[in-house]
């Protein structure tokens, strides 16, 4: 008998394919040096050039910061670890398709909508941190803490173009944006390093002595700004990426992975990206603390701008300028992705090069925007909080559904769109915790934790209840 000729379509179709609704097949796993790069990429880039800086205008201490990034980091790549990349590889699906068998599609719609914009608005403050490096040639105003709206034309062309660009890069899929982080990293590593090598010096500092002296206790937070204590770092550092690791976003990702023990890659983005890199960029703006137009700033009771650009022109010159461009492409190109993948669960038909290209374009219109930016400490907490209960439901599921008699997958099982115990229990868990953040003013990172266990919970309740009644 004669070979059947392989379909082009269908050729075409598996080799360009992001498995968004099928497992990841053996032959597509990737080493964990794949992920090393993503993550050393993506978390040394252009998040921490904002970061570091508001940690300051917070008034945190040396010890606070130091040792409290230490334990909060560590917490964080302990969750990615294992929960996120645990539970990865045991089924290699998108968290927007795990989520949907659970969940029913009528849900998981609104869920992957809120998931979708969110992740968009991050990627759009990296955008404008982008924005602040390019813009030094053409003597652009640079945006302000206070700042919300556009404040040029200059602005709005520069974020444009910036926006175009990584939105194409992200377009490309996973591959594309794990070969760009690969690139990218060693040099913004490199930099964030030379960085703060360059603001110790300028700060006269030449002992640990020198650095308590200048550093040790801290100060006064920022007009507009929360006093942050040890406590405060350690529990923001561990969330900070709470929608990617407990949220299990980055199902998404890891479900590329040969092995769980990939998730230790995770650790190269937070100790050398949210400890060094927090750390060197807060160093800038001590220096420019210095310098008299923050001090006319701040004896007018106004926060000093937090511009990345600048500040890493002013320690390292034109490679800060260009350390500060591929940092903001590091963060904006994997997250833009995701979005994509968020977008493409909405929308099954529509490829993934569109869907990607419409996230990039909601991120761009976002970057026009300084306040993403420049509240972004908040912003974080934010998105964390609303997005991390969801993930517990897939956690709490995995972990204890024979223990607690329930059905795995019970929404594509029984074949309903709305599954109205996950809905309860995230609607339940959010509002009790959100009302407490609001009304006895406790710090929204704080209330994570809570909300996602009691999410958890309260989801194997409800399941068994409702399975009990269905059955």
């Amino acid at each position: 008998m004669g070979q059947t000729k392989p379909d082009i379509k269908d050729t075409k179709h598996i080799e360009n394919s992001e498995f968004e609704r099928e497992p990841v097949p053996e032959s597509k796993l990737k080493s964990w040096k794949s992920f090393l790069g993503m993550y050393a990429g993506e978390h040394a880039a252009g998040t921490e050039f904002v970061i570091g800086p508001l940690f300051l205008t917070t008034g945190v201490s040396a010890f606070d910061l130091i040792v409290g990034l230490l334990l909060g980091n560590l917490l964080a790549v302990l969750s990615w670890r294992f929960l996120t990349a645990k539970i990865a590889v045991r089924y290699r699906l998108t968290l927007y398709y795990q989520l949907e068998r659970i969940c029913g599609k009528n849900l998981v719609t609104g869920y992957n909508l809120a998931n979708g914009i969110l992740f968009c608005f991050l990627a759009g403050a990296m955008i404008t941190v982008s924005a602040t490096a390019v813009g030094i040639p053409f003597n652009m105003e640079m945006p302000k803490l206070t700042d919300t709206m556009p404040n040029s034309v200059t602005w709005v062309v520069i974020v444009l173009i910036i926006g175009a660009l990584i939105s194409l890069i992200a377009s490309k899929g996973y591959d594309m944006v794990s070969k760009a982080a690969n690139w990218m990293s060693p040099v913004i590593v490199l930099a964030f390093l030379a960085c703060g090598i360059v603001a110790l010096n300028q700060l006269g500092v030449g002992s640990f002595a020198d650095f308590w002296d200048l550093w040790g206790e801290g100060s006064e937070a920022f007009p507009g700004q929360i006093k942050y204590t040890f406590w405060h770092v350690v529990i923001w550092s561990w969330f900070a990426n709470a929608a990617m690791h407990i949220g299990m976003s980055d199902l998404s990702v890891f479900r590329f992975a040969k092995k769980a023990s990939a998730g230790w890659t995770t650790a190269a983005g937070m100790y050398v990206g949210h400890y060094m890199a927090w750390i060197a960029a807060a160093l800038l703006y001590a220096v420019y603390l210095k310098s008299p137009e923050a001090l006319v700033f701040l004896e007018n009771g106004e926060a000093p701008p937090v511009a990345p650009g600048p500040l890493a022109y002013n320690a390292i010159g034109v490679f800060g300028i260009i350390a500060v461009v591929l940092a903001g492409w590091t963060t904006a190109n994997p997250t833009i992705y995701r979005a994509g993948l968020a977008f493409q669960a909405i929308m099954p038909k529509t490829s993934t090069f569109w869907v990607t290209i419409l996230a990039g374009t909601i991120a761009t219109i976002a970057g026009l925007f300084p306040a993403f930016a420049m509240k972004l400490l908040g912003f974080v907490a934010l998105y964390g909080f609303i997005l991390a209960p969801f993930g517990a439901i897939i956690v709490f599921e995995h972990f204890f559904h024979k223990k607690a008699g329930i059905v795995q997958n019970y929404a594509e099982k029984a074949n309903i769109k709305f599954n109205r115990a996950v809905f309860w229990a995230w609607a339940i868990s959010f509002g009790i915790f959100y009302f407490i953040s609001v009304q006895f003013d406790v710090f929204l990172s704080f209330v994570t934790l809570p909300a996602w266990l009691l999410c958890g919970i309260l989801f194997l309740l409800f399941s068994k209840k409702n399975h009990a009644s269905s059955s």
